[in-house]
């Protein structure tokens, strides 16, 4: 498959792309730099907003704006300089921070936490135990735990067709299945799908229209994984960056799978001998995508 590097972008974590099918431009985030990013991808045109604080996640919203995953906050914003505080997550955890965030079929804003891995000057700080846990917010911010269960890094949200969601817990390099309660969403019948795939380890997912989840594969992976339901690896895609973060399917056609990248705590010699880590990539994979949810 083809592969393209659309912007060298050089982002320390870009994360948590996603496709304004409204717009026909991408966004996404890097968690270190405290940045929004976007991308027009028919007149090439790149913008780029600065966070109040570290940037986890980012959402579309049904009213045209987004919602967007600080530190410690869940916000709304309207593609400006303001982010309105919409919910705290975990505030009597002052060691954990907030995750992966992606739009459910629910319209809830479905988010993980994790032990904070960042220092307040951008540094690597290690993780020393699994404090993650699982949380859905709707659109009045309300917030509830949807598990009990912990993860030392919480990443990836997809539906399957069948209403189960999949998730990841990246330090565990493990795939799970959860039945999903309709109403209020609470977590059952926990299934580990996929474990230590030789790879890397799981960041962030997207699903394409015949329910296959494409995954990529941080920490030197340097690959995208075609995983079915039930955790079939049916392909992996090849990339030219070790450690690919998130991707979504774009374009009007939805055929296009673009992929954000990082250089966090990767070495100087590391760069100089593969200086695009940090790209945004292009994939032109032969599937199609589904639209991305929309919150409120």
């Amino acid at each position: 498959m083809k592969v393209e590097m659309v912007i060298d972008a050089k982002n320390k974590v870009g994360e948590s792309i996603v496709w304004d099918n409204r717009k026909n431009e991408l966004y996404w985030i890097d968690i270190i730099d405290q940045k929004i990013h976007s991308y027009d991808p028919a007149t090439k045109e790149q913008m780029t907003w600065q966070t109040p604080d570290f940037v986890t996640s980012i959402g579309l919203r049904k009213d045209s704006g987004a919602i967007v995953g600080l530190k410690k906050q869940l916000t709304l914003w309207n593609f400006d300089g303001h982010f309105i505080p919409l919910a705290e997550i975990e505030p009597s955890s002052p060691d954990n921070r907030l995750n992966e965030g992606v739009v459910g079929p629910d319209g809830a804003y479905w988010v993980g936490t994790m032990q904070n891995n960042i220092n307040a000057d951008g540094t690597p700080k290690n993780i020393t135990a699994s404090t993650g846990r699982l949380y859905r917010c709707t659109a009045d911010g309300s917030v509830v735990s949807v598990s009990e269960d912990k993860f030392g890094i919480t990443n990836t949200f997809v539906w399957t067709d069948d209403g189960r969601l999949i998730t990841a817990d990246t330090l565990e390099n493990a795939l799970y299945s959860y039945r999903v309660n309709i109403t209020g969403g609470a977590l059952s019948d926990k299934k580990i799908i996929l474990k230590d795939f030789d790879r890397g380890l799981p960041d962030g997912s997207c699903k394409d229209s015949e329910g296959y989840i494409w995954n990529c594969r941080v920490v030197g992976g340097s690959c995208v994984a075609r995983v079915s339901a039930e955790g079939v690896v049916e392909r992996v895609i090849e990339l030219p960056c070790s450690w690919p973060t998130s991707c979504t399917f774009g374009g009007p056609d939805l055929k296009t799978l673009y992929v954000t990248s990082a250089r966090f705590t990767m070495d100087s010699a590391h760069l100089v001998e593969f200086p695009h880590e940090g790209a945004l990539m292009a994939v032109d994979t032969g599937f199609t995508g589904v639209l991305t949810n929309r919150f409120g």
